[in-house]
């Protein structure tokens, strides 16, 4: 692929491109995070509750970007797929809706299954997944900062699984994951946003992931990165309503029922 007259390989772009979405959607969010009406909790929330300093986050998400960059760059070697360049482009389209659903489906189960597993068993949360829940008011670049156990479990598995179940091409992948990355970070962002198209289609979202980072949402809203299927099943859906909080800005609370949901 050509990026600014430079020929990439997509293998290349697959593994940094996804690294530079994180870091590059998460600034904006950074500076958007001023605007204290659209803030699901207080800056002073952010900065007083929270149980780890940010420079520890992002030095745990770069450690662990730099480990799912290695698995990649063995996943593109070991599967030797090519690039869809040769492929007609309406038969290109059709199987990359295919792909990106399957994708989609598997990111969702495997994430689900495994996140839900981490809070049920004591030690795995206590040891592991509870580093992720240090972060109680979440923002944008905390996104993945999790336990460097978990991120190889429930991330970089869970990425993996997704690719080689959906059958994507290296170049199919670019975008796949770097749109799985813009999700992550808009649902850890903080913001409730009006027009942001990603809390408009999709009902698992920055308010939906807020409740579960909440202690009366502990044991619900498992379901991550895409859609709610999961939760709704199995009985740990809990939906959500928008409230102005009488200092300002927005929060999220459990909603009275879940019919319209």
């Amino acid at each position: 692929m050509e990026v600014c007259g430079f020929q990439i390989s997509d293998e290349l772009l697959g593994t940094f491109a996804p690294i530079i979405v994180y870091w590059a959607y998460s600034g904006i969010y950074t500076i958007l995070g001023s605007m204290e009406k659209y803030r699901l909790h207080s800056k002073k929330d952010e900065d007083e509750k929270n149980l780890v300093a940010k420079k520890n986050v992002v030095i745990g998400v770069l450690f662990q970007q730099v480990v799912q960059a290695t698995v990649a760059t063995i996943l593109y070697a070991v599967t030797g797929r090519d690039s869809d360049s040769s492929q007609p482009q309406q038969t290109s389209l059709l199987a990359h809706g295919q792909q990106f659903f399957i994708a989609m489906t598997v990111l969702d189960t495997w994430q689900y299954f495994m996140h839900r597993y981490m809070h049920q068993n004591k030690f795995l949360y206590k040891h592991i997944h509870s580093k992720h829940h240090r972060l109680v008011v979440p923002y944008a670049f905390g996104a993945l900062y999790n336990h460097p156990l978990e991120g190889v479990l429930l991330d970089t598995i869970g990425g993996a699984s997704s690719f080689l179940v959906s059958g994507m091409s290296p170049r199919a992948s670019i975008f796949f994951f770097s749109f799985a990355t813009l999700k992550t970070v808009d649902d850890h962002c903080g913001l409730w946003l009006p027009g942001n198209p990603f809390q408009l289609l999709f009902r698992n979202n920055s308010a939906y992931h807020d409740i579960h980072h909440q202690l009366y949402g502990s044991k619900y809203n498992f379901s991550q990165p895409f859609f709610v299927v999961w939760d709704r099943i199995l009985g740990t859906y809990m939906p959500y309503e928008i409230e102005t909080r009488v200092e300002g800005g927005l929060e999220a609370r459990p909603g009275k029922d879940c019919k319209d949901n």
